[in-house]
């Protein structure tokens, strides 16, 4: 019977065990770890925060401190030699592959886990058991996994266990996040999401939505974007379980207002991404026209009008230095050759210093608003004379 396990399951039970107590795991991880510790993103009632501790204490053996303040280091430092696991750094095939020992190697770094590691659990449990001995937990795990669906059958999914993090988070997320997938922002990163269906990662396969909002504890964005995660919020959330603290903005206009305002300011504050891109829409069409226009004066080949609305998009969308040199060289052609193009990137970047200037008052941030618009509005140039009435509109 011992040998059998309590639990006398067929194959195809045990797999779907092994897959169960993953989910269970994931969620732990993004949910507890993510959302919750490391972002602030919602609240968890002590006893449904303290059963995640325990269960990632069983089947992982991270540190709490550890893992926030690694992640937490990971946003500050993104796609540089800080970052803890940037793809686009060290490499897709030493993060997908070695993810795991990456960050065991950044746990051993001190001034990462004084700098990034506030906040997190400190009491007797943390200093005593699940920090000083996490190989503990994870021995349990194996010994219980045995106990109950055998020694063999045990075993296996207790591996399955452990591989399951340090293979779909450390490796995964962290490695083919920041390298391969779909982007719905530009962020100044890399990250992109995977597909737009979380369930597998928990909702973490959304990345580029979290890069776009950290302190989102929702990670699905778009509406055909499903994110289990937040499925499992909500549901905590309904049984007084969780507090969701912040999601995501949502883009809403007045389309009567005719003034500037601090709301607007807010507003356009907080969806900068939506007002980057409704910028490049708006205007990519008269750049691409007037990249036409100037084809024989810039000696460039010009193709198709599709494909240079498409570059010229890529123009205001970007951060200048983040475009390809083919890109940047053709914009500063047409920015040379053509003064509605230099207005049109001018006041681009203009939008751009509302969210990033850091050392002006709010009420300074305002008036530059309101100049941007009156400008927008006597630049004689269509797109920006109409968009000058969408950010208006911004509440």
């Amino acid at each position: 019977m011992w040998f059998s396990g309590l639990l006398d399951l067929p194959w195809w039970g045990d797999v779907l065990v092994a897959l169960a107590l993953t989910h269970v795991t994931i969620s732990a991880v993004t949910i507890f770890l993510h959302r919750h510790q490391a972002h602030r993103a919602l609240d968890l009632a002590p006893a449904i925060s303290h059963f995640f501790r325990f269960w990632l204490w069983m089947t992982t053996g991270m540190v709490t401190k550890q893992w926030a303040a690694i992640h937490r280091k990971h946003h500050a430092k993104c796609e540089t030699a800080e970052d803890p696991h940037s793809p686009q750094v060290l490499g897709i095939n030493r993060v997908l592959w070695g993810g795991v020992l990456l960050y065991v190697e950044e746990t051993r770094n001190a001034a990462t886990m004084e700098r990034y590691g506030h906040g997190t659990p400190d009491d007797w449990m943390e200093q005593h058991v699940y920090g000083q001995h996490s190989r503990l937990g994870v021995t349990l795990m194996a010994l219980t996994d045995m106990a109950l669906f055998g020694i063999v059958p045990g075993l296996l999914i207790w591996v399955v266990q452990m591989l399951w993090i340090p293979f779909w988070a450390a490796g995964v997320i962290n490695g083919l996040g920041h390298f391969w997938g779909y982007r719905n922002f530009e962020c100044r990163d890399a990250s992109t999401n995977l597909v737009p269906w979380g369930i597998l990662i928990g909702g973490e396969e959304l990345h580029n939505n979290h890069h776009a909002f950290a302190t989102s504890a929702k990670l699905s964005n778009r509406w055909y974007e499903f994110d289990i995660g937040w499925l499992y919020i909500r549901l905590l959330e309904m049984v007084g379980q969780a507090r969701v603290k912040n999601v995501a903005p949502r883009v809403r206009f007045d389309r009567t207002k005719t003034e500037c305002d601090h709301e607007t300011l807010q507003a356009i504050i907080r969806n900068r991404y939506d007002v980057v891109a409704r910028y490049a829409d708006e205007l990519a069409t008269h750049c691409s026209q007037e990249f036409h226009r100037l084809a024989d004066q810039l000696k460039q080949d010009v193709k198709s009008r599709r494909e240079t609305t498409a570059m010229a998009s890529r123009w205001l969308y970007r951060e200048h230095d983040e475009l390809h040199p083919v890109d940047r060289s053709a914009l500063q052609a047409a920015m040379n050759a053509s003064g509605a193009v230099h207005t049109i990137m001018d006041m681009r970047q203009e939008l751009t210093d509302l969210w990033t200037r850091t050392h002006v008052t709010r009420d300074q941030l305002l008036e530059q608003l309101r100049d941007w618009c009156r400008r927008a509005e006597e630049s004689g140039i269509k797109g920006l004379m109409q968009f000058s009435k969408t950010l208006r509109a911004y509440v």
